[in-house]
């Protein structure tokens, strides 16, 4: 998933989440969570499911030789099942049979993408928690620090740079609210079978999709979502757009760090930012982080949208170029998410700098300009607004993070969900 031109853009555990032995984990509890579901409604016999149930563990598969062949066969499900007949036969042939019953590759694909990409929100929650409160505190300590605002790149007037910083996260809390809700639709079990029906399973079909839904802790949709992915594009729509905020944090924050202007600075830690030909330079690489990341989700959200319209009950394709797509967009998420949060917490905040950019625009204006643009009064403005657009970005983040808890306590911890019965 990942290769020494893009691995530091995102996080060793985001990269580990959508790993090729994580993934084959993820198959193998929808295996075992199927099993058990139509075991409990009569399907399939229970000394079968138990068989099947013993035999999805990660550790007795070849997964490198699993993704190899899968390239043969067009999809990684086609190799796994095969393989997961082989183990189960090997103890019990009668329950070779009762193996993946009903349901089809993209089954257990799309849902195993569901465990995963839970995961990785998981992460990326995280970090995006962390670069609020970093965010927030600078804020708060820089309410009535006055700085120079700049419009079009140019001088404009005054503001505080703790306006700014609340201009910087509002956005956060609002990705962070609207995440929930997507992932909340997007997070759901997909079982449809060959076209959607569920008619090898007949009557319990709508029960065992029920079942497996509460051991994995998904959502149980209403119906298959095959070939309609508007739920789960919304979702990377919303990541497209959080990794957008956090690109124009960047921005501003490497503009204001360049050395003519030397307002703001990354922490120094060693090692981090230097140049292999030049000691005197410090480059701020948490920015660099955030700014390729918004450079590159665009075209992420792009393929998945342009993937939407696929082709009756299954698509050829277009799904296929879903599933590139997606993890690599939700690993940059979270590499720009940390980046950011790690920045934010370390910011080295210069106030005199700050002060003497301001002044040196003042004393090249003609008194006019400074009395309208730069008075004392509009520091003071600007202070306030910064304290009352705080206090409302604490109150949304505290409601999005109670609304966290409270799906979470609903719906149980992954953990539980998927430890079976």
């Amino acid at each position: 998933m990942s290769s020494i031109f893009e691995g530091f853009l995102s996080t060793l555990e985001v990269q580990e989440a959508f790993g090729d032995r994580r993934f084959v984990a993820a198959m193998l509890r929808f295996e075992a969570a199927l099993a058990r579901a139509q075991a409990a409604t009569g399907l399939i016999p229970e000394g079968a499911a138990k068989s099947i149930i013993g035999s999805c563990k990660v550790e007795l598969f070849d997964v490198p030789k699993l993704v190899r062949e899968s390239g043969r066969a067009g999809s990684i499900a086609v190799p796994l099942v095969r393989s997961l007949k082989e183990a189960v036969g090997l103890f019990n042939p009668g329950a070779v049979v009762h193996t993946h019953f009903g349901c089809i590759s993209q089954d257990v694909v799309d849902t195993a993408m569901a465990l995963v990409t839970r995961e990785a929100l998981a992460l990326i929650a995280t970090d995006l928690d962390h670069a609020i409160r970093a965010l927030l505190g600078l804020a708060e300590r820089h309410a009535a620090t006055p700085m120079l605002a700049r419009t079009l790149m140019q001088p404009a007037s005054i503001t505080s740079f703790g306006l700014k910083c609340a201009g910087w996260v509002a956005p956060l809390v609002r990705s962070r609210q609207r995440m929930l809700v997507a992932a909340e639709r997007a997070l759901q079990l997909q079982l449809g079978g060959a076209v959607g029906t569920l008619a090898e399973m007949g009557e319990h079909g709508p029960r065992v999709a029920s079942l497996m839904a509460e051991e994995l802790g998904l959502r149980a949709p209403l119906g298959h979502w095959q070939t309609q992915r508007d739920e789960w594009v919304a979702l990377g729509c919303e990541l497209g757009l959080l990794v957008g905020s956090l690109g124009k944090i960047a921005r501003d924050m490497a503009l204001m760090a360049q050395f003519e202007v030397a307002e703001l600075a990354e922490a120094y830690e060693a090692g981090r930012g230097g140049s292999s030909a030049m000691p005197h330079k410090r480059n701020p690489v948490g920015a660099m982080v955030a700014l390729a990341a918004a450079q590159r989700a665009p075209q992420r959200v792009a393929a998945l949208l342009q993937a939407m319209p696929q082709e009756h009950e299954r698509a050829l394709a277009h799904w296929q170029v879903e599933l590139a797509e997606w993890p690599q967009l939700v690993m940059s998420a979270h590499g720009s998410v940390r980046a950011v949060a790690q920045v934010a917490g370390g910011m080295q905040v210069d106030p005199a700098r700050m002060a003497a950019n301001l002044e040196a625009v003042r004393a090249s204006l003609p008194a006019e300009a400074v009395t309208v643009w730069f008075a004392p009064d509009l520091a003071a403005h600007a202070a306030r607004l910064a304290v009352t657009q705080i206090a409302a970005a604490r109150a949304d983040w505290a409601k999005a993070t109670d609304n966290v808890a409270s799906a979470l306590h609903q719906r149980g911890s992954p953990q539980q969900a998927g430890s079976g019965r």
